[in-house]
């Protein structure tokens, strides 16, 4: 089951109490206080990883606890500080914290945010030594762990999408490619909304069918061109079925323009669709008149016999692997 919200609720850790102890020296019995300070709780964070379905791991649990500190130990020994949690959640996910307000992003692999603090360790009683009390037996708690609800929506970032006219064969290309399982169908519009395909932890989207006018919202319009928008970089198909395969590019492209300047600038490759249906000769042609017209990221595939359908996919892994190398945090 695919899970796109989720409510949680989180508590930091508390910090460990102060002790009140004594140096043990022989004829001694307080030989002055050695009571250490208490460990810090651990923080909570949340971190963004390649994993859609994470969230439905946690449905069943919805309480994360951070670890608490330790107290203090005798010979002036601080106790150890808790553990901090890592809460693991897809890229993408927008995380608000529904008491404050307070809103956090995680865009990027890698991504951590902290979003609650552990309490500070107490004080030992070797802190409240002074000139006028040389065995002091106070000693102070430990602090508690900061607390509270988050509400996760994960709007997906797509590695991919993939764009073009209706029945340019996206859906069986990225059921190719990522073993989804969008509808397939040789009518307009099979894709009512965007599909979704892991390729070894990338993400591919199925963007709906493109129309000329779509940008004024003729037929699907807005609605699937915002999908888009949330897309890294565009593999554009294009069937070897239209006679004016140029042209049924420039149609998609005009639409993306009107739509927005930057959708238009994104990286695009292009994937010529059903490469069955033409001979060789003619393949060859309209491969070069596209690489001459766009750019030299072209690739003729077929799902139906399987034809460029690895070089693609390893093409596609080599570029996402290195886009997300650039991309990751530096520590």
């Amino acid at each position: 089951m695919f899970v796109d919200e989720l409510t949680f609720d989180a508590k930091a850790g508390n910090g460990g109490d102060g002790v009140v102890r004594w140096l043990q020296l022989k004829f001694q019995p307080k030989g002055g206080p050695a009571g250490g300070n208490g460990g810090r709780g651990g923080s909570v964070h949340i971190r963004a990883v390649r994993n859609l379905n994470i969230l439905s791991k946690y449905t069943g649990n919805k309480s994360f606890n951070a670890q608490n500190g330790e107290a203090g130990r005798k010979d002036s020994q601080y106790g150890h500080h808790g553990e901090d949690l890592y809460i693991d959640l897809p890229i993408g996910s927008q995380v608000t914290d529904t008491e404050h307000g307070t809103t956090y992003l995680l865009e990027r692999e890698g991504d951590a945010k902290l979003i609650l603090k552990g309490g500070n360790g107490g004080l030992g009683n070797e802190h409240f030594k002074s000139s006028t009390n040389r065995t002091p037996m106070e000693s102070t708690k430990g602090k508690i762990g900061e607390s509270g609800v988050f509400f996760v929506e994960l709007s997906l970032v797509a590695d991919a999408g993939l764009v073009g006219l209706p029945n340019a064969g996206k859906s069986t290309l990225l059921n190719t490619l990522t073993h989804a399982h969008a509808a397939v169908g040789a009518y307009p519009f099979t894709t009512l909304e965007p599909h979704l395909g892991d390729l070894f932890g990338f993400i591919l989207a199925d963007i709906p069918g493109l129309i000329e006018g779509a940008s004024g919202g003729k037929g699907l319009g807005h609605k699937f061109l915002r999908h888009v928008e949330k897309t890294k970089m565009l593999l554009h198909c294009v069937s070897f079925e239209h006679e004016d395969m140029l042209g049924a590019y420039q149609t998609v492209r005009m639409e993306l323009k009107a739509h927005s300047a930057s959708l238009a600038e994104k990286p695009e490759w292009i994937l010529l669709t059903k490469s069955e249906l033409p001979d060789e000769e003619k393949q060859k042609t309209i491969l070069k008149s596209f690489m001459t017209a766009t750019n030299p990221h072209v690739f003729a595939v077929s799902a139906h016999t399987g034809e460029g359908i690895k070089e693609l996919r390893d093409a596609l892994v080599k570029e996402f692997r290195a886009k997300s190398n650039e991309e990751a945090p530096t520590v």
